[in-house]
């Protein structure tokens, strides 16, 4: 196991966990985190033991935002550093195999926030918080998270969330859809477990595809949508798990899936 200094990583019940772990910067995310979380990412990805990841934080919050006290990093430009450090973590949760259900507490400010609704589901305790603090301080929002926001609010509400800096409770991301849960502060941890080990016992070939289907919504016509439905269905119709679910559905038992 790889001996990480900015994040933990652990395995429970087909449940892999990444933690961000530097409460003392409140999990502000540095070139070290980044680099940690593309390896902690690809080492849950290939794991045969792993179902279902989540990202949850250490600490007071979830996340303060980049480490401003890096600066660029060593990259000559912010656009360099996006791409060669924020952008492959992103996009390896996007196209992970796997679900991602991200666990916030406290503050997820700027790019932390991204992180955060960058997974394929979210759960928040009821006194955290999306802050939007880009423009705040005469930055653009990033991470991807513009796509998220203006998809989940619209885009008159997205904008204003972003010109206000505005700081969005857990209940309003509830009713906007940016989350799907909202419990207590104190039952966080034990919820979030709880509901990623029920979706460990679900079956991998339909959450795999049945995400590469929904991510891609957005950028396919309903056509291109109902193709993709059609040749995904072979793959899961032709699979042991679905003929051990069928079989199980008229026994009247509970299906056992090994995601072949």
């Amino acid at each position: 196991m790889t001996a990480y200094e900015t994040i933990t990583y652990s395995v429970s019940n087909r449940v892999a966990t990444i933690s961000l772990n530097r409460p003392k910067a409140m999990n502000a995310i540095s070139q070290q985190m980044r680099l940690e979380l593309k390896q902690a990412v690809d080492t849950a990805e290939s794991a045969d033991d792993v179902r279902v990841v989540v990202l949850r934080a250490e600490g007071r919050g979830f996340s303060s935002g980049t480490d401003l006290t890096e600066g660029l990093a060593g990259f000559d430009t912010i656009d360099d550093q996006i791409q060669e450090e924020y952008k492959p973590v992103l996009m390896a949760i996007a196209n992970s195999s796997k679900p991602y259900i991200a666990s916030v507490h406290g503050a997820a400010a700027g790019i932390g926030a991204a992180f955060a609704l960058s997974c394929d589901l979210a759960i928040m305790g009821e006194g955290a918080f999306v802050y939007l603090a880009f423009a705040g301080i005469a930055l653009v929002p990033d991470g991807g998270i513009a796509h998220h926001l203006v998809n989940a609010m619209g885009y008159r509400k997205a904008y204003q969330a972003f010109v206000e800096a505005a700081r969005i409770p857990a209940e309003e991301c509830l009713q906007y859809g940016l989350v799907n849960k909202v419990v207590a502060d104190d039952k966080l941890a034990e919820e979030t477990q709880a509901w990623a080990e029920r979706l460990a016992e679900g079956s991998p070939l339909a959450q795999k595809y049945g995400k590469q289907i929904m991510r891609g919504v957005h950028t396919s016509s309903f056509e291109e949508t109902l193709d993709m439905e059609s040749k995904k269905q072979v793959l899961c119709s032709t699979s042991q798990d679905s003929a051990t679910a069928i079989g199980a559905f008229f026994a009247k038992t509970k299906p056992t899936f090994i995601g072949a």
